[in-house]
């Protein structure tokens, strides 16, 4: 990449996934706009990092981790770096109302740099399936259907060279496509071309089979295109190469704060090594908390593991026994007991998973009522390829909430490094 750094700002930024992808990649964030509390607080802990690490001092970020508390913010480590660098994250809910003032606060932080680049995905509930499914009639009035022409308002105001837009497959269908095909009348309008395409994040490093529709704009006439990103072939399996170096843990086991050594060194960990998830820097990782679980569920996950082990497939909520079942839809969603694929990527880490973890049991190859349980915020973090140092401010249930809200960190990064070398 030449010697220029090329700027962005990040739109329904979330925990900040695909702001770490292009941070990675060499970008330099100029702002983040966010609505969730707590994903703001979570953006401010690592814009900190980042200017910390830059700066040669991570080890106030350590002492930090250290001696976190559960319930504190993230004020002790934001009072350590200039005001600028935790003002540049916006908590604003982007709307009609709002649209306005989130220009002055943003002309304010970036203070006459040019943006070249905008990134981010809104919310996508009102297109995904399970939304649809969850909300029905009220999916067509949601008014987040709209939020890709607000998206687009930034692109009018800031003239980047191009943009990136992550959502859900079903935007293209949503509506009967009426809310795509807008979205590229009102790009083509402005002088853009548009590309997109249908991505799988475990044809990327990421060891999830997550499907995303990346939608990227670039200006006409330029020499700018789609970034054609090259496949590979996944090697690693989870359990052996994602989630053994980290210490055993029991339903309700471990701290929403405190600092956790690893099992196992880096070189052991070739997946985690190459993928960026540790590194030499630190010697621990945080947040390996696991959910409690009532002794009906830890029943029902033996059997979920055990089918998957002697059958490799998932339980179906319809052979659950009867005095085991919580639930009265038996015709929907009958796969919300599910196990990690301890040997090869996992299924899509949703938001759900704030909820509970049915959906992401962890693959204990032997397993009992006292040793069964879902995976743990760390491992979540993982699946989504944080980096260790991730720290997700706010309680247990934010934070599992911020990572399946998240673009994967890795998946992120190989888009932002082909955009990098076409500019």
């Amino acid at each position: 990449m030449s010697k220029k750094k090329y700027t962005f700002i990040d739109l329904f930024a979330g925990a900040g996934g695909l702001s770490e992808g292009f941070i990675r990649a060499g970008f330099v964030p100029l702002a983040h706009i966010e609505m969730d509390h707590y994903a703001c607080d979570t953006l401010r802990t690592r814009a900190a990092f980042h200017y910390l690490k830059t700066n040669g001092k991570t080890e106030i970020y350590k002492k930090y981790l250290y001696e976190k508390k559960e319930k504190e913010d993230g004020s002790k480590l934001w009072n350590q770096v200039p005001k600028e660098i935790t003002d540049s994250v916006i908590q604003a809910t982007i709307g009609e109302e709002t649209i306005t003032s989130i220009f002055e606060q943003l002309d304010k932080v970036i203070n006459g740099e040019k943006v070249d680049i905008v990134i981010g995905g809104p919310p996508c509930q009102a297109y995904s399936v399970a939304g649809r499914a969850r909300m029905g009639k009220d999916v067509e009035n949601d008014p987040r259907n709209e939020l890709y022409k607000y998206y687009v308002k930034f692109l009018e105001y800031y003239k980047p060279k191009m943009f990136v837009f992550e959502n859900v497959l079903g935007i293209r269908t949503a509506k009967g496509g009426e809310p795509f095909r807008d979205l590229q009348r009102l790009v083509h309008s402005l002088g853009y071309e548009i590309g997109f395409k249908e991505i799988i994040a475990s044809e990327h490093g990421v060891l999830q089979k997550r499907h995303r529709m990346i939608i990227v704009g670039w200006e006409k006439d330029s020499n700018l295109h789609y970034p054609e990103l090259d496949t590979e072939n996944c090697n690693y399996e989870i359990l052996k190469d994602l989630f053994s170096d980290l210490p055993i843990r029991k339903a309700g086991e471990g701290d929403l704060c405190k600092p956790i050594n690893y099992t196992k060194s880096i070189e052991e960990m070739p997946y985690l090594k190459a993928a960026g998830i540790r590194n030499y820097d630190f010697d621990f990782t945080t947040q390996h908390i696991a959910r409690p679980n009532n002794l009906n569920d830890r029943e029902i996950y033996v059997w979920a593991i055990k089918k998957w082990y002697n059958e490799g497939k998932q339980l179906s909520y319809k052979d659950i026994p009867a005095d085991h079942q919580k639930h009265k839809n038996k015709e929907t969603f009958l796969n919300r007991f599910s196990v990690v694929n301890p040997n090869g990527v996992c299924h899509t880490v949703v938001a759900h998973i704030a909820m509970d973890g049915h959906y992401y049991i962890y693959p204990n190859p032997k397993p009992t009522v006292d040793n069964v349980r879902s995976i743990t915020i760390r491992e979540a973090a993982r699946l989504q390829s944080f980096p260790d140092d991730y720290y997700f401010e706010g309680s247990r249930s934010a934070a599992f909430k911020q990572i399946g809200n998240a673009v994967p960190v890795l998946l992120a990064e190989k888009i932002a490094n082909k955009i990098a070398e076409q500019l």
